[in-house]
């Protein structure tokens, strides 16, 4: 027994591992984005939704990482991968199982009864590597689900502070459009007045209450479009819709600023693309899996037990047994049933990296757009200011010079017209520029996911499951 249990100690330690390890592919990097931003400050491990200074968003973003239906799925799927992780490292251990046996005779006036009870073992050899790569793509699994999650968590901030930003921005167009409504109405009341006197015609009354109407009928549209976006913040936060509390108004808010960083971070930082690596790291590890269906499995199985000859005998002691066997299978004829499962498993792995490649370069696209509306809107919006600001004086001058007579109201009217809609427009920008801002750090990937994991800990979404991730295979 002692040579034998040498034997297969030494057996192990020499055994190999079928299939290749898995090694980070090469990806293009650029050296630096287009817009360059010198004097922008790493802000890695922040949450940065808390620059804005608003507490109504950030009691939103704890109810949605708390209740959030999505990520609580996504956190299932943690669990339900780290329970497939702990079903392939049993494989390593022996499998023991306890059973019982008794029979009872009787012939010709004669009894005999006999009773075997006992412990039996199974243990597989891995001289190939077959459970080692198996337990490697497991671990790599789980590792992608705990990425997955992150994913989830990174778009769900996200989406909670872009759809508050769109929210306060309607509240603030259907204020421009209420005040603008009723300016327009006193208008008409007091053109319907001069009409009556004949100060003016029937065109210029008309003109009158056209210009009263276009603002009238914003209201209800945008009283529309916030109750929308209530809904959609109030699913996003895991409740039934609802009103959604307001902190501060949107020409309040402070732009947050943009993190700095090289753009190969992204490869560190980014949970979808970890998560697209790692699930290369598990198609590569099955390639293993399938070629090791080439060798013969080898396993040992042993039992220890009593054999008593009487029934009575059974608990007061009988005979003891032992024995140990080793088996071992392999194929034979199978008409290529393991050449195609390898085929299939180098096939995925090709997939598997294809899709790494992408999501690389859609990280680094998604990354520059950001930063490109950031800057393009940020002019944008100092355009549309100025714009405003000079309509502004155009409608105050056309109403004076309509008051002393030297132009008729069609003037006037475009003039409160176009400054009607520039407004509407600037706060549009507003929203615009801010929601660029979130898309930088959403694309960043940036460390502030580590705050709100840690917010998701504290209030139950957590899976608790390792949340480092591994870049590298091999069985754990």
């Amino acid at each position: 027994m002692r040579d034998a249990f040498i034997l297969i100690l030494v057996l192990v330690l020499t055994a190999c591992t079928v299939g290749p390890d898995y090694k980070r592919p090469e990806v293009a990097v650029p050296q630096q984005w287009t817009i360059d931003y010198p004097a922008a400050v790493e802000l890695s491990n922040m949450a940065w939704w808390r620059q804005f200074d608003d507490p109504a968003l950030d009691e939103l973003v704890e109810r949605a990482v708390r209740q959030n239906l999505d990520l609580q799925a996504a956190a299932a799927r943690v669990d339900q991968y780290l329970g497939e992780l702990e079903t392939t490292r049993s494989q390593f251990f022996p499998q023991i199982g306890a059973g019982a046996n008794l029979s009872a005779q009787r012939s010709g006036g004669i009894s005999s009864d006999a009773a075997q009870v006992g412990l039996n073992a199974t243990w597989e050899l891995d001289l190939w590597g077959r459970i080692r790569r198996a337990n490697e793509a497991s671990r790599a699994r789980l590792l992608a689900s705990e990425q997955g999650r992150r994913t989830v968590l990174m778009t769900l901030v996200a989406n909670v502070a872009a759809n508050y930003i769109a929210l306060r921005g309607l509240d603030r167009q259907l204020s421009i459009a209420r005040q603008t409504e009723n300016a327009f109405s006193e208008s008409y009341e007091i053109f319907k007045l001069r009409y009556e006197y004949g100060a003016i015609s029937q065109l210029e009354l008309s003109q009158a209450r056209s210009l009263y109407e276009s603002a009238r009928k914003a209201v209800p549209r945008y009283e529309s479009l916030i109750r929308q976006q209530e809904n959609l913040l109030s699913v996003l936060i895991g409740q039934l819709p609802g009103e959604i509390p307001r902190g501060r108004e949107i020409d309040d808010l402070p732009a947050p600023q943009i993190p700095a960083g090289l753009p190969s971070t992204l490869l560190e930082r980014r949970p979808d693309i970890l998560q697209a690596e790692q699930n290369l790291v598990a198609a590569n590890a099955q390639i293993g899996v399938a070629r090791a269906a080439y060798f013969p499995t080898i396993s040992l199985t042993g039992l220890l037990g009593s054999v008593s000859g009487d029934l009575g005998g059974l608990l007061s002691g009988g005979s003891q047994s032992s024995s140990l066997a080793a088996g071992i299978a392999g194929p034979l004829l199978n008409f290529g049933a393991v050449s195609g499962q390898v085929a299939q498993s180098e096939a995925l792995q090709q997939q598997a990296l294809l899709q790494y490649r992408q999501t690389v370069l859609e990280a680094f696209r998604e990354v520059e757009d950001a930063l490109v509306r950031t800057t393009k809107g940020r002019e944008e919006s100092v355009v549309q200011k100025n714009q405003v600001d000079a309509l502004t004086s155009t409608a105050e001058l056309a109403r004076l010079q309509f008051d002393q007579g030297r132009v008729d109201y069609l003037q006037v009217l475009d003039a409160e017209r176009s400054l009607f809609s520039a407004e509407l427009e600037m706060v549009q920008k507003e929203i615009d520029l801010l929601g660029s801002l979130i898309s930088v750090y959403k694309a960043m990937g940036g460390g502030w996911i580590a705050q709100a994991d840690r917010l998701g800990s504290h209030t139950g979404t957590n899976s608790g499951t390792e949340s480092q991730p591994t870049t590298q295979g091999g069985a754990q």
